[in-house]
């Protein structure tokens, strides 16, 4: 498959940690970055992966040190079976009484990729954001400040259940 470009498909690269160096005006012998990076296309996920190896091994090289750069691919693109989720758009409006939306691309990371990759798989969002927070305000995930409406867990259940029962009825009729 050919790679496509970013332009076509977006992706994200993050530094997430940077350690090196003993004090501030000590420039440190070595350094080690960890980060990530996550697009939408396996294509797109091998070309930045060279982009970003090539870059720092480059930019190291230009300062008259090396760079070791190792990439190790984690999680694959989390995609829900379209038809899996055309079928389940109903059971979900119902659990949330009508308050469904479909989601922009999100440059999550998320392990449920490797079910979605075996069998179809749906994934969806649980709005937790607080009655009369703007969503696009609130804190995301994984801050300090992020604080969850535990009533939408309410909904949850609903949803997850809906979503099973009707799955198996489903299925039980095909047999």
């Amino acid at each position: 498959m050919p790679a496509r470009s970013s332009v076509q498909s977006p992706a994200v690269v993050t530094v997430g940690m940077l350690q090196g160096g003993s004090a501030p005006n000590i420039v440190p012998e070595s350094v080690d970055m960890a980060g990530t990076i996550r697009t939408y296309d396996p294509g797109v996920r091998a070309q930045v992966a060279a982009d970003v190896k090539l870059t720092s091994e480059k930019i190291a090289e230009s300062a008259g040190a090396t760079a070791k750069v190792s990439i190790v691919p984690a999680y694959d693109v989390t995609m829900n079976d379209a038809q899996l989720a055309a079928r389940m758009a109903p059971v979900l409006g119902r659990a949330a009484h009508g308050k469904v939306a479909t989601s922009p691309l999100v440059g999550a990371s998320e392990d449920f990729s490797f079910f979605a990759g075996q069998v179809p798989a749906l994934y969806f969002y649980l709005g937790v954001t607080p009655q009369g927070q703007d969503p696009a305000k609130a804190a995301p995930n994984h801050n300090p400040r992020f604080f969850v409406d535990e009533s939408a867990l309410i909904v949850g259940a609903r949803a997850l259940s809906g979503v099973i029962v009707d799955f198996l009825t489903q299925q039980a009729g095909k047999q």
